[in-house]
């Protein structure tokens, strides 16, 4: 099944191996991104909802309270 390599096996193969490892770190690399971004979208539809929107996050602490009050 697998084609005679002679005495370039041991390079083919190991190219072979490193494509395949490369491809699927790739792979999770961008589901675990794709998931992330998912939740950070999440968060800020359910920001939006509530009424506070990504400005209210993004600002700091007393900045919040101060808006709040007046």
């Amino acid at each position: 099944m697998m084609p005679d390599l002679g005495k370039y096996a041991l390079w083919v193969l190991s190219a072979y191996g490193v494509s395949i490892a490369l491809l699927a770190t790739i792979t999770v690399l961008s589901i675990l991104q794709s998931r992330r971004t998912r939740r950070a979208l999440q968060a800020m539809e359910a920001g939006r909802k509530t009424g506070q929107g990504e400005s209210a996050r993004s600002a700091t602490p007393g900045t919040v309270k101060e808006a709040a009050n007046g």
